[in-house]
């Protein structure tokens, strides 16, 4: 079950594909967050979730909004996938240990062992103010995302 909404959004830091390290803490005070968990790259549905927000990128990271992509995968896996895709978002690594921030927003499925399809909007202050949570292979419902977002920045 994904945290609640009203809480605290953990702090984390990963590195992205092109083996940089990113924070939560980096956006706090300066842009809200939306942080979206998947289970694999290089997969059908996530794929077609990603290519969404590469092809509307604007509504999603801009200068209001950050946009921050989690899975399992490593570094390695997340810089071919993006180069092949044109995914010019961070696309974090949670490889080790091993799906640690998927566990502490409640999205980790531990019987594959890859986060859920786990989607928060996080506020500038770090306040989660939408969180959803469906199973691998269960397409989301990006509109939703869209609308949580202006809701929390406007």
């Amino acid at each position: 079950m994904p945290i609640e909404v009203g809480t605290q959004a953990p702090d984390f830091t990963l590195k992205d594909q092109n083996n940089q390290e990113v924070a939560l803490a980096d956006f706090t005070g300066r842009k809200a967050v939306l942080l979206v968990f998947y289970p694999l790259a290089f997969s059908g549905t996530c794929q077609g979730e990603l290519a969404e927000i590469r092809d509307n990128l604007p509504q999603y990271a801009n200068e209001y909004v950050q946009v921050l992509t989690v899975s399992v995968d490593s570094v390695y896996s997340h810089k071919i996938w993006a180069n092949n895709e044109g995914y010019n978002f961070p696309m974090l690594s949670d490889f080790w240990p091993h799906g640690a921030v998927a566990q502490a927003y409640g999205v980790f499925n531990e019987q594959r062992g890859v986060a859920n399809r786990g989607t928060f909007v996080i506020d500038k202050e770090r306040v989660v103010r939408y969180a959803d949570e469906q199973a691998p292979g269960e397409r989301r419902d990006q509109k939703t995302w869209r609308d949580r977002l202006k809701e929390t920045i406007f």
